[in-house]
């Protein structure tokens, strides 16, 4: 520092000091401590003991450890940190300072204090300090008013009007459109009957059909469109699609032929007849059963809503209760298909396939397991028999109606959501659970913060961070506490002089920031009198400001007329050199 101080910056002179020396002297000019005491000073990464006889400090009496209100600060932010995570951002060096010095304080009896706080007594809660962070309350969900549901209702009708008069816009535009390719094609059937045979595929050729089968397919496929844009009923649909199909029968003139009386060429034919024939059953039946389904289905629908308009209330309420009713069942059948036997899907891992199949199921793979090895004794030759057939039946796929069931209300449920979707404006259904959500009984729902959640509470840590003054090896620093550095200055310094012993422990002085923590003063005169000899007087005292008589007695004492005769100049430094600086020590006179 010296050679920084006259080399570099060029200072005509400097004095070193101990700032626990000067604020020992500002404060014994005040009456606060003697000319004999200890002077102890827990500073930001220290903590010294400095003796003083007679208004002097001794250094071969001074102790230091490796501690002071860094390690505090340090240790109490840790802690909070731990305790909670998700408010680390908030746990700011400067803010962690504000609440040592703000919270902390020194426990008489650090273990005692201890089992206070893990019982969890009213002392302990009443010595609990709660720190609140910013917080804002998330805003309340009211259920809509009557007002509210009338005006989505309304909102949701006048939507509904400008989509059906879309439709109805488009649906004339596309019947239009229709009758016209309708008449194209009629017109072009005409002059088509009007042409000769051999100029018949030129004209084709121009209009972009192939042949006079195509155009006639076509005008028959653009009639039932036309029909079918038009509102045609169903009933009318099915009974024209009849006499289409009835027309077609004619086309089929070798069905009831005997083979015998056609020629190889005409059973080919007659196959193919057959085969179309079919086919066309075919779909007759699918659709016969599709316009069976479609009349169920307006006529359940009217039955419904004329169950709706009796009572609204009780109709949307009945509804509601089996939305929930189905909802239920087909999780709880999606729960046991994934999960077997165990509802809560904790024991998945141990579920063989045998417990997630019904009883249809189980028995169809017992069979097929066990049919072989029966019928052959060990050899496979299933199917050999006529009576193995009979066993087939039973192994069928077919008697197994469990998922059928569960199509059934799966539908059901669909139907009944679509119908509170439109009756309902307040209505939300619920969404579909992912395979991950299946497996368990229990969705995980997501709280909301509330203002306890902004809450960082001060227990232990209030008298646990400040502890480490007197035990370091809280924290992993093995060396001596304040009450054991104050033992150990005094043997060092008065040694078998009992009268200078009772003079150092008459006066023991505080000085320093981490001096401000409440209960030091008797914690520390506690723990020396435990050192000490029985009936030997202690008086433990502070500073008037531990934080700034340093600085007033350093002021005071460069204020002083005797200030440059204890300085150590520029000339010093060139003549004496360095070892006559280490050896230079100041004497605090104010």
């Amino acid at each position: 520092m010296a050679e920084l101080l006259f080399e570099t910056y060029g200072v005509p002179s400097v004095a070193f000091g101990v700032d626990a020396a000067f604020s020992y002297k500002y404060n014994q000019q005040r009456g606060i401590c003697q000319k004999d005491g200890l002077a102890i000073c827990p500073g930001f990464t220290t903590t010294h003991v400095i003796p003083f006889v007679d208004g002097e400090p001794v250094y071969r009496g001074c102790c230091r450890t490796n501690i002071g209100g860094y390690h505090v600060t340090d240790n109490l932010k840790q802690l909070l940190s731990l305790k909670y995570p998700h408010h680390m951002a908030r746990f700011t060096w400067e803010k962690i300072e504000d609440l040592k010095m703000e919270h902390c304080y020194i426990a008489p009896d650090y273990a005692l204090e201890a089992r206070l706080f893990l019982k969890g007594s009213k002392e302990a809660e009443d010595k609990t300090r709660c720190w609140q962070l910013p917080w804002v309350p998330p805003p309340i969900e009211e259920p809509p008013s009557e007002e509210e549901i009338a005006r989505k209702a309304a909102i949701k009708e006048r939507q509904g009007q400008r989509l059906r008069e879309m439709a109805e816009a488009k649906r004339s535009s596309r019947i239009n459109e229709l009758e016209n390719q309708l008449h194209r094609l009629e017109f072009l059937l005409q002059q088509l009957a009007q042409v000769e045979e051999e100029e018949i595929s030129s004209f084709l050729s121009k209009t972009g059909y192939v042949s006079k089968q195509e155009i006639e397919s076509t005008l028959t496929k653009v009639s039932q469109s036309l029909r079918k844009a038009k509102g045609e009923s169903k009933v009318e649909q099915a009974e024209n699609e009849e006499k289409a199909d009835s027309s077609t029968s004619d086309k089929y003139p070798l069905i009831n032929v005997p083979d015998n009386m056609l020629t190889p060429e005409q059973l080919k034919e007659k196959k193919r007849q057959i085969f179309l024939k079919t086919t066309t059953e075919g779909r007759q039946r699918a659709k016969q059963k599709r316009f069976e389904e479609e009349l169920e289905r307006e006529k359940k629908t009217r039955e419904d809503e004329e169950r709706r308009l009796e009572n609204p209330e009780l109709y949307l309420e009945q509804m509601r209760t089996k939305y929930k009713e189905l909802y239920e069942k087909v999780e709880q059948r999606k729960r046991l298909k994934t999960n077997g036997g165990h509802a809560n899907g904790n024991n998945s891992g141990a579920v063989g396939r045998g417990e997630r199949l019904n009883a249809a199921q189980r028995e169809r793979m017992r069979l097929l397991t066990t049919a072989a090895f029966d019928r052959g004794k060990g050899e496979d030759n299933f199917g050999a028999k006529d009576e193995d057939w009979q066993l087939y039946k039973l192994m069928s796929k077919d008697n197994d109606d469990d998922d059928d069931g569960a199509d059934e209300d799966e539908a059901e449920l669909a139907w009944v959501c679509s119908r509170l979707q439109a009756i309902d404006p307040t209505f939300v259904a619920k969404p579909e659970p992912t395979p991950s959500q299946v497996a368990t009984t229990e969705v995980p729902r997501v709280r909301l913060l509330t203002k306890e959640d902004f809450q960082v509470v001060l227990g232990v840590e209030r008298f646990r961070c400040p502890e480490i003054l007197f035990h370091p090896n809280l924290v992993g620093i093995d060396q001596a506490g304040l009450d054991e550095m104050t033992g150990a200055s005094i043997r060092r310094l008065a040694s078998k002089n009992e009268a200078l012993e009772d003079r150092l422990t008459s006066s023991i002085f505080m000085t320093g920031g981490c001096s401000l923590f409440p209960g030091l003063n008797e914690r520390l005169e506690a723990g020396v009198r435990m050192l000490l000899p029985c009936g030997s007087p202690i008086k433990v005292a502070r500073a008037l400001d531990p934080v700034l008589d340093a600085w007033r007695g350093a002021s005071a004492y460069a204020a002083n007329l005797q200030f440059q005769q204890q300085t150590f100049s520029r000339v010093d430094y060139y003549e004496k050199g360095e070892d006559w600086l280490r050896r230079y020590q100041l004497r605090y006179t104010l």
